[in-house]
């Protein structure tokens, strides 16, 4: 993976800092996992070394900023920030923990003024951070079928069947950020998820979905919006704009059981 600086650019942006927070707990990360831990140990320690860092270095480096983290406590103040740090230490802590998988990721972003302003995922392993500041570019698609991307242990029956409606083929992979920037990564076309998840675990993602001119959205079509009282956020769609027709018409009619 790139070094990444021990200090963030001079006078970075917003998009910068969220670049440089995931690039540091992505390093983090990779660190613990030299150190000799396997499997619960392990989880556990990625995900208190990045969540405690991510938090040092937020309170240093944005301080009057509010700070949603899936490790800290949910400290309510945020909903009357003007500026809201959403962050997943840990995304896919299953496969951070079973080395050497590379489907785990770290979400930064940043929401203000009721919406996503800013975000960054770093995918430690691959050496890659996907971002706002410099979006990604989503090549045109290298598949002739339309591949969705799925977890590699529990496929919801639904999206089996939304498969087949499609002629789409599945592709298993990790963590729920990894999944969406398989979308930009031309590894996958879809994303589509209704099994449960919160806030962090789409809001870095989204943001950088979005800046790359992809589709998103709920899974009935509204938008997806965060830094709300109750931040569960169950389901999800991140696709090429060109099947997100066809996908949401297919979830109107035959629903998501």
């Amino acid at each position: 993976m790139t070094t990444t600086a021990m200090t963030p650019p001079e006078n970075a942006d917003d998009h910068a800092l969220a670049t440089w927070l995931a690039e540091a707990a992505g390093r983090r990360l990779l660190q613990v996992r030299e150190e000799g831990l396997e499997g619960k140990a392990l989880k556990d320690a990625g995900d208190a070394a990045a969540h405690e860092l991510l938090m040092r270095l937020v309170a240093e480096h944005r301080p009057d900023d509010a700070v949603l983290s899936e490790e800290g406590k949910d400290d309510k103040a945020r909903l009357d920030a003007d500026r809201v740090w959403i962050i997943d230490p840990l995304d896919g802590t299953r496969e951070f923990s079973e080395p050497p998988r590379d489907d785990w990721a770290v979400h930064v972003a940043l929401w203000s003024g009721g919406d996503l302003i800013a975000g960054a995922v770093a995918q430690p392993v691959i050496g890659e951070t996907f971002n706002t500041g410099t979006p990604p570019v989503v090549p045109p698609s290298t598949s002739e079928r339309p591949r969705i991307a799925v977890s590699r242990s529990r496929p919801p029956a639904f999206v089996e069947k939304l498969a087949e409606s499609l002629d789409a083929e599945l592709v298993p992979m990790g963590s729920a950020g990894v999944k969406m920037m398989s979308v930009v990564r031309d590894v996958a076309d879809a994303y589509v998820h209704a099994g449960g998840q919160y806030e962090w675990d789409s809001a870095a993602p989204v943001a950088v979905a979005r800046a790359a001119g992809l589709f998103t959205s709920r899974v009935d079509g509204s938008e997806l919006v965060y830094n709300q009282d109750d931040v569960y956020l169950p389901d999800l769609i991140v696709c090429r704009p060109e099947l997100s027709e066809r996908i949401l018409a297919f979830i109107a009619e035959h629903g998501t059981e």
